[in-house]
């Protein structure tokens, strides 16, 4: 399993929030004091001081995290935890006394953000959309933040883990983790190493193990027409994967191309099973509302058709749809397929479990000085248990205790404490929750979890159905005489949106090489190099379901039970990013059924996602209890049973490529008022079958514009050709210099990919081969570390009207590698942090540089123009300081079908930690028509 960490310290999750008014609170009620039975004086005594503490909080720590309270009072106030000694609150902060966290407001505003700003914080995310300000801050400060009127609640920083499976036990190849700079230079070996002998692509056992290279085959269908998109840590190694052949080109959305690779690795898996589709990512690791947002740009902006993620953010209530499922249900309700993995945390059958949900139970039992209750896990009635023991293997694992109140409405305040055999209490979560807070307890096990258990307690209200979950550990029985209690339904989150589809594991080739804890059975093998059969035992690990539900969106009664997971699909696989070969987890499974959902829409384009996912279910092998199961879902997707079942075929994909002009008048490559053109409209088929009977029409909305004649007959197109056309295109003489042609052009053919539209924009006169620049002369303007708003430039424009060209120079009097250079344009260690974009007066932004130049230092006199041959996001830290002339990672030329004059932006964005820089001097050039 992969956690977020910050350095090499666990990050742990924003826990449930204290008070969201800005308001006096009294001080918290608790139900009375009732006779100790089974818990003894010593964990009494600890929780009672906790509970002091938890009393005593002012209205604005009201609004803070517990821990976060208790590790702030512990530096100031020597006392706080004397009567504790051997708790941890499990926060991670700086040498600098700083902590991330996610303030979580009640309007989103400008003036929230810079208020962060002022109390030193660093910006690490920010989403108007789900009201939450991500930063890095001092400790001492956030009562402060807190104490704000539109500041509901500062939680710690949400974090979440991927789906992949580790040996959490193999210390011996576990080490240090590697620095960023070490990280960019074992990449830019292994670029270098790929650039010199490309090796075969590896396929990922699962091409076979679900018939998919078979099914492609006989279906002659790829994935053309669909793209595919992934969310996941990142993508940090995504350059050695296409060098090596591995991956074509991704899009990856601006500024989010997160750090790691496993979803480098489910890239690859998606490239495996359809090859000829696009593919698309985002990362899902900067806080659970920055996930929420790419899931929607992923649809939205980058127009994908399949998304999957492996992600789950441990705040994720089991019990009500929250931000990021709502994103789901969102991206779902537009046509996408969302895929995500059901988890890796184990299942009841198998023994496995680290799940316990059911109705709180008053033992009857006083815990502490001031507490309510414990609950009885223990269902006989003339027996007692306040404790759920956990396994000696279930250190360093995040344990949530959620309850069935609405998000955001929580009347009933119940609390989570881990004690060890001796009585101590280990760690603890106890915030406080009166109406306004979301019912929601998070700690994290120390390194050793020997003779721990945990205890849940309703400190106050109601009881209420709660779900008690361990994220890579499980629930078991101690030599004491304590009993484990679990139950089915470990699988949660945005996994289990009705709007998603939640994959569990059953292994391609080999068994997972080492058991989860010792002495369990073997793991079970897969097929390869044959298929998935029904005698196939899916992994031991997978989340089991079903999950129940008690919510709506909006807090309103609406009980449901889901049947989750929906299917199952290989991991195991090889990939050739290091760290995944082979690849166990669900998030190697969910990435599987994703490609096989691509394949079944490219051979079938007009299906709708409920058809998609029919034909996924009705199709899969039957594997473990018959029927549909809590393990399983409907068992193992197969890609050719699935095609055969929606009548796949090769689709054709016929597209109209960017238009040629000669000018009949004077032979030029423009149109010209008063003139009449050739255009050379040409027509690719880049599908798997052939385009018949392929016509053209040819369409402009621009005012006294006439095209001759509107429609011309292509014939047929066979796959990989491409036809051309000529249509005559009329300008009148009343046309301004630079205004817009826009060439609308629809291909109609035989086919369910028919018809196709694309528009092209033509501008009137010739480009300009003078240029008026516009320079930056102010002073430099410092770039925040790791704070994607970045730092900007203003560029002001005049006097051009109708630009024709553009060109954007980074520039610089003496250039050098220089920490802090004062003669560069950028100055900047690691430009590998940078992410630059320039804004037109209309709005419009281009990418010019994102994540490339590695270690390497500065920027300076480097060119972005559409003229030049090589592209930055080629560059490695050798070519610093980066200088010459370069295409950017978007044209600069989608920015000029827009009127010139105006504000122009330039914005540099440092979006890692640790490195500093300034922007000093850049130059816009821009030409116009004649």
């Amino acid at each position: 399993m992969r956690r977020s960490r910050r350095g090499t310290t666990l990050v742990t999750a924003g826990t449930a929030v204290l008070l969201a008014a800005l308001t006096a609170v009294t001080p918290a009620s608790a139900d009375p004091v009732k006779a100790s039975k089974t818990i003894n004086d010593r964990t009494a005594a600890q929780i009672a001081a906790l509970q002091s503490i938890k009393k005593s909080l002012t209205p604005a720590e009201s609004k803070v995290d517990s821990t976060l309270v208790v590790e702030a009072r512990k530096r100031v106030q020597a006392g706080t935890t004397s009567a504790l000694p051997q708790v941890t609150t499990g926060v991670a902060v700086t040498p600098q006394s700083t902590t991330l966290v996610d303030i979580r407001a009640k309007q989103y505003s400008e003036d929230l953000v810079n208020a962060v700003r002022a109390a030193g914080g660093q910006i690490r995310a920010v989403s108007s959309e789900n009201r939450t300000v991500r930063a890095e801050v001092p400790l001492a400060k956030l009562a402060d933040i807190a104490g704000r009127g539109d500041v509901a609640r500062v939680e710690q920083g949400s974090d979440a883990m991927t789906q992949d499976l580790k040996n959490k036990r193999d210390t011996k190849s576990r080490k240090a983790a590697p620095s960023k700079e070490d990280k960019a230079k074992e990449i830019e070996r292994r670029l270098a190493e790929k650039q010199v002998s490309v090796q075969a692509a590896v396929v990922s056992e699962s091409d076979k193990a679900h018939a998919a290279e078979a099914a492609r085959g006989s279906f002659h269908v790829t994935g053309v027409g669909t793209k595919l998109c992934a969310l996941s840590d990142g993508v940090s190694s995504l350059t050695v994967s296409q060098a090596a052949g591995e991956l074509p080109a991704v899009d990856v959305l601006a500024g989010q191309a997160g750090s790691g690779d496993e979803g480098t690795a489910m890239l690859e898996i998606l490239h495996d099973i359809a090859p000829n589709a696009e593919l698309g990512f985002a990362t899902a690791f900067n806080g659970d509302a920055s996930f929420a947002d790419n899931i929607k740009k992923l649809r939205f902006q980058l127009g994908c058709d399949v998304i999957v993620d492996d992600v789950i953010y441990f705040n994720e209530s089991p019990f009500q749809d929250g931000i990021i499922a709502r994103a789901v249900d969102a991206v779902a309700a537009d046509g996408a397929l969302y895929f995500s993995s059901a988890g890796n945390q184990g299942n009841v059958a198998d023994g496995t479990s680290g799940h316990y949900e059911g109705q709180f139970v008053d033992s009857g039992v006083g815990v502490g000085k001031f507490a309510g209750t414990a609950h009885d896990f223990n269902p006989d009635p003339n027996a007692k248990q306040l404790y759920d023991p956990l396994s000696n293997f279930s250190g360093d694992t995040p344990v949530v205790l959620h309850w069935a109140d609405p998000l955001g409405q929580s009347f009933n305040d119940y609390d989570l404490y881990l004690v060890n055999s001796q009585g101590n209490v280990v760690t603890f979560s106890q915030n406080n929750q009166d109406g306004a807070q979301d019912p929601y307890e998070r700690i994290n096990t120390p390194s050793s979890s020997t003779g721990t258990r945990l205890a849940v307690v309703k400190y106050r209200g109601e009881d209420k159905y709660f779900a008690l979950s361990l994220f890579g550990g499980r629930f078991a029985d101690t030599n004491d005489g304590l009993k484990k209690y679990v139950t089915p339904g470990t699988t949660r989150g945005h996994s289990a949106a009705n709007g998603a589809i939640s994959v569990a594991a059953a292994p391609a080739a080999g068994a997972l090489p080492f058991d989860l804890e010792p002495g369990d059975p073997a793991n079970p093998k897969g097929p390869y190099p044959n298929a998935f059969t029904s005698t196939q035992k899916p992994e031991r690990f997978s989340s089991d379901g079903p999950r129940r539900t008690f919510f709506a969106p909006d807090g309103s009664s609406r009980p449901e039970l889901r049947q989750k997971p929906d299917i199952t699909a290989a991991d195991g696989v090889t990939t050739s990013v290091p760290g995944f070969a082979p690849f166990f987890g669900t998030s190697a499974s969910a990435p599987n059924a994703a490609a096989i959902a691509g394949l079944i829409l490219s051979g079938n384009p007009t299906l709708s996602p409920a058809e998609v996912k029919e034909a996924l279910v009705a199709t899969a092998i039957d594997v473990v209890e018959s029927g549909v199961d809590n393990r399983t879902g409907a068992g193992i997707v197969m890609a050719d049973r699935a095609l055969a079942y929606t009548g796949a075929s090769p689709q054709a994909l016929a597209r109209a490529q960017k238009p040629t002009v000669v000018n009949d008048a004077d032979g030029s490559a423009f149109l010209k008022p008063g003139t009449t053109a050739t255009v050379t409209v040409p027509v690719a088929n880049n599908g798997d079958g052939s385009a018949a009977s392929t016509s053209v029409v040819l369409t402009t909305p621009a005012a006294g514009v006439t095209i001759a004649p509107r429609s011309k007959y292509y014939g047929n197109i066979d796959v990989g050709q491409t036809v051309s056309n000529t249509f005559k295109v009329s300008v009148p003489a009343s046309a301004g210099l630079g205004s817009n042609v826009r060439l609308d052009a629809r291909v109609s053919y035989a086919g369910s990919t028919s018809p196709t539209t694309n528009s092209f924009t033509l501008r009137v006169g010739e480009p300009s081969r003078d240029y008026k620049t516009f320079a930056y002369s102010g002073a430099p303007v410092a770039i925040p570390d790791n704070d994607p708003t970045g730092a900007s430039v203003s560029l002001a424009v005049s006097g051009v009207g109708a630009a024709s060209n553009l060109k954007f120079s980074v520039d610089g009097a003496t250039c050098s590698t220089a920490d802090g250079a004062t003669t560069v344009g950028i100055d900047h260690t690691f430009v590998g942090d940078l992410v630059g974009t320039l804004t037109s007066p209309s709005g419009k932004s281009v990418t010019l540089f994102s994540r490339v130049g590695s270690t390497g230092n500065n920027i300076c006199q480097a060119v972005f123009d559409d003229s030049a041959t090589r592209s930055f996001s080629s560059v490695t830290s050798s070519d610093a300081p980066f200088t010459g002339s370069w295409l950017g990672s978007a044209p600069l030329s989608s920015l000029t079908t827009d009127g010139a004059d105006g504000t122009w932006v330039f914005k540099v964005a440092d979006v890692v930690g640790s490195d500093r820089g300034s922007i000093r001097a850049v130059t816009l050039s821009v030409a116009g028509w004649v």
